[in-house]
């Protein structure tokens, strides 16, 4: 009697947990999508963008190769990045030039639309499967940078002595944040399996009331 119980409760709470990890989902991408609308965010996601081979082609000058103060032959989009916090109107005009910003609000549009398939899952499973797995997707490409993106590691910068550690596997902030999504990619494939779950027993009661 007692394992019934407890059996039951624990089958309530299965389901307040999947909606708990729905809304947390929401949240995360519905924040983040939405910050994808300013400048300073915009700005910060070009080294990923530039250096994917699936998504460079919407920056008009992601392939550009320039030199540096040192005249070292880098990456044109180094040479105008602008810190958090700091605007600089030479790096704005190249960044609207790139495209930067047009793609950062499709992207961010994108990121809310997804977030929202995953929160009407709650209601609508059918919806919900369409979320998990755009969810999944969507980590898988952000995890992808960790292949692509130099900047996701320390780099050797040098100083009063050698720099002990860079390149791989030490992560960046960057990338410290990019290899997290290993864990939304979980959730998505998670909240997938549980929504087609659904769609199917509720396809499964209508065919035995219908038979």
């Amino acid at each position: 009697m007692q394992n019934n119980k407890l059996s039951a409760y624990l089958s309530k709470l299965d389901a307040y947990s999947f909606n708990f990890l729905r809304i947390s989902i929401f949240i995360v991408m519905a924040w983040i999508g939405g910050l994808k609308a300013f400048q300073y965010e915009a700005d910060g996601i070009v080294p990923f963008v530039a250096n994917s081979p699936l998504m460079s082609f919407f920056y008009k000058n992601a392939g550009n190769k320039v030199l540096n103060e040192d005249q070292k032959p880098v990456s044109e989009y180094t040479l105008y990045k602008n810190p958090e916090g700091k605007t600089v109107q030479k790096n704005i005009e190249w960044h609207t030039q790139n495209g930067t910003y047009i793609f950062s609000y499709g992207l961010g549009t994108m990121i809310v639309v997804i977030g929202s398939l995953v929160l009407l899952g709650i209601w609508f499973p059918t919806i919900g499967a369409w979320g998990g797995g755009l969810t999944f997707l969507m980590s898988l490409v952000t995890l992808s940078f960790l292949g692509t993106t130099p900047e996701v590691y320390v780099p050797n910068l040098g100083g009063d002595f050698p720099t002990p550690q860079y390149g791989f596997p030490y992560l960046s902030g960057a990338g410290r944040l990019v290899l997290k999504d290993i864990i939304m990619m979980a959730a998505g494939l998670l909240l997938f399996s549980d929504s087609l779950k659904k769609v199917v027993k509720a396809s499964d009661d209508k065919n035995s009331i219908l038979g």
